[in-house]
C-alpha cells in the first residue's frame, strides 16, 4: 500500500532533523567544553577551530579593521583558555564564549574612542563584509552600500538595539542565546529587537538592498 505523506508531515519531519543535529552541536561543543576544562589540549585546540571563524567575523564586523579582528580574537581566546576551567557549566560554553567577545570589543571601542578624543581624529569605518578574497564583486559593491546605510542609520539606534541587531542577524544568533549572552531576559531582548527593524523598515533603500540579496 502506497502512503502520501502529507506536507505538514514532511515540514515536521525537517525540522526534527534540524533540531536533533543542532542538538548533536550542542553535546558536541559540550563534551569538547568539558574536556578542555579539565586541561585537555586536544579539545581545547578543536573548540578554538570551531569557533574562531564566528568570533573572527564578528570582531570584523564591529570594528571594520582586520588586523584589530584578528588581534581581538587571539585576546578573546587567550582569555578562554585562562578562565576555562572556572567555566560552571560546559553545555553553556557558546554563551560564555560570545560574552567574552562582546565586552572584549566593548573596551576596545571605549578605548578607540578615547583615543580618538585625545588625538582629536575621526574614524572612518569601513563596510563590515566577510573575511574572505573569493566573493563576487556585485555582492561587494551591495554589501558595502548596505553597510553604508547601516553606519548611518546605526546613529539612530541605542547601544542595546545596535548589538542585539547585530547578534541576531550578523552573528545569526537566536533570542535565547543572545539573553544569555547580554545577561538580559528574552522579553527585553525581543524588544530591543522590535524596535531596531521598526527603525530599520522605515528605510526604504536599506530594504531594496536587503532584498537584493545580502548574505
Amino acid at each position: 500500500m502506497i502512503v502520501i505523506r502529507s506536507k505538514t508531515f514532511f515540514c515536521t519531519e525537517e525540522k526534527r532533523i534540524e533540531t536533533k543535529l543542532i542538538r548533536k552541536d550542542i553535546d558536541m561543543i559540550s563534551a569538547l567544553a568539558a574536556g578542555a576544562k579539565s586541561g585537555n589540549r586536544e579539545d581545547h585546540e578543536k573548540l578554538v577551530n570551531h569557533f574562531r571563524p564566528r568570533i573572527l567575523k564578528m570582531m570584523f564586523c564591529r570594528t571594520n579593521s582586520i588586523m584589530d579582528a584578528e588581534d581581538l580574537t587571539q585576546e578573546i581566546f587567550m582569555q578562554m583558555s585562562k578562565n576555562i576551567a572556572g567555566l560552571k557549566d560546559p553545555g553553556k560554553f557558546s554563551s560564555w564564549l560570545f560574552s567574552i567577545a562582546v565586552n572584549k570589543v566593548k573596551d576596545f571601542q571605549r578605548k578607540k574612542r578615547l583615543r580618538s578624543f585625545i588625538m582629536l581624529t575621526d574614524s572612518n569605518p569601513e563596510p563590515c563584509e566577510e573575511v574572505s578574497d573569493s566573493q563576487n564583486v556585485l555582492e561587494q559593491v551591495i554589501k558595502k552600500e548596505f553597510w553604508q546605510q547601516f553606519q548611518q542609520l546605526s546613529q539612530n539606534l541605542s547601544k542595546w538595539e545596535k548589538e542585539i541587531f547585530l547578534l541576531r542577524f550578523t552573528d545569526h544568533m537566536d533570542i535565547k542565546q543572545i539573553a544569555e549572552i547580554l545577561n538580559k531576559n528574552e522579553s527585553t531582548v525581543k524588544t530591543h529587537l522590535y524596535r531596531a527593524i521598526k527603525k530599520f523598515k522605515s528605510s526604504a533603500r536599506l530594504r531594496t538592498l536587503l532584498k537584493g540579496g545580502l548574505s
